[in-house]
């Protein structure tokens, strides 16, 4: 039952980045718009936020710091798709560029250097239950933040006017501009969302995962976050077990290196994305699933006097 335990919270662990990211990038891409600079938003929220907690002491700093870092790198991304129309492939490609060498500037000084972790929760009592109790009422304030954040986010989506509205922004956006809601600000305040979930979620690795920064630390978690927003179909509640079985996926190399297993460790680590290229492959095969689960106007620049 150890056993079981510790992998569970293994699991967790590894997964609640890939939660994060991704829902914030389902809701950017349900209201059409593509963003492929999650990578650099992690990264630098990784750097931002464990600058801020090394400075300030603070954990919740570190991960406020980490947020903002998010949004305003998707504000860069906002400014140069939705204000200029530039293409958005192009632009997340190279907002990912750009994302790793700011980070590698902002976290230079503070390579070497270590914090304290998130603290985790204790019920006296509920905490010690054998097997649930960890998993339940032990984990750290992050991962009840994900999965309240997949709630929150299903509920806006299918639950609210202003959800629906979101939708149809990017289901088809000259019809919304045409009942005269605001597509472009719409579209704006979607990208920011998507940024602070991805500038948090590369917060979590030095705030919780791994008490230090290291360059690359991100180590492609946000291109496994835009293969979890296909993967699940762009729905909420898919994201979320796409993200534990990603996550279950991650932890293979680990538990297989402390087993002893006599396999390089190199092929262990390239599991993850693997087995993203084959559920990509896999999930291609269906294009009608896609199509009608995709919003119509993913990716689509919007002008808003035509």
């Amino acid at each position: 039952m150890g056993l079981i335990e510790a992998i569970i919270l293994a699991v967790l662990a590894a997964s609640t980045p890939l939660l994060l990211a991704a829902t914030g990038e389902l809701v950017t891409e349900r209201a059409g718009v593509l963003n492929l600079g999650v990578e650099g938003m992690m990264i630098v929220g990784a750097a931002c936020g464990f600058g801020g907690a090394w400075l300030s002491g603070s954990v919740v700093i570190g991960a406020l710091c980490g947020i903002a870092a998010g949004v305003l790198m998707s504000l860069i991304f906002a400014l140069m798709t939705l204000g200029l129309a530039v293409n958005q492939v192009a632009t997340g490609l190279a907002l990912t560029i750009l994302g790793i060498g700011l980070s590698g500037l902002i976290g230079s000084r503070f390579v070497g250097e270590k914090i304290s972790l998130a603290p985790h929760l204790y019920i006296p009592a509920l905490t010690d239950i054998p097997l649930v109790g960890r998993i339940l009422f032990g984990e750290d304030a992050f991962v009840y933040l994900s999965l309240a954040l997949v709630i929150g986010v299903w509920l806006f989506l299918y639950r609210t006017r202003a959800g629906l509205i979101l939708r149809a922004a990017g289901d088809n956006h000259a019809s919304a501009h045409a009942l005269g809601y605001p597509v472009l600000r719409i579209r704006m305040f979607a990208v920011m969302f998507g940024g602070a979930c991805a500038g948090l979620a590369g917060a979590y690795l030095p705030l919780v995962y791994t008490p230090f920064f290291i360059p690359g630390m991100t180590a492609g978690r946000g291109w496994i976050a835009l293969a979890l927003v296909v993967f699940a179909n762009w729905k909420p509640s898919r994201v979320l077990a796409g993200a534990y079985l990603f996550g279950a996926v991650t932890l293979v190399q680990f538990q297989a290196q402390a087993m002893g297993v006599a396999v390089p460790s190199q092929f262990l680590a390239m599991l993850p994305y693997v087995a993203t290229i084959v559920v990509l492959a896999l999930i291609s095969r269906d294009a009608t699933a896609i199509r009608l689960n995709a919003p119509a106007s993913l990716g689509r620049p919007f002008h808003a006097d035509t």
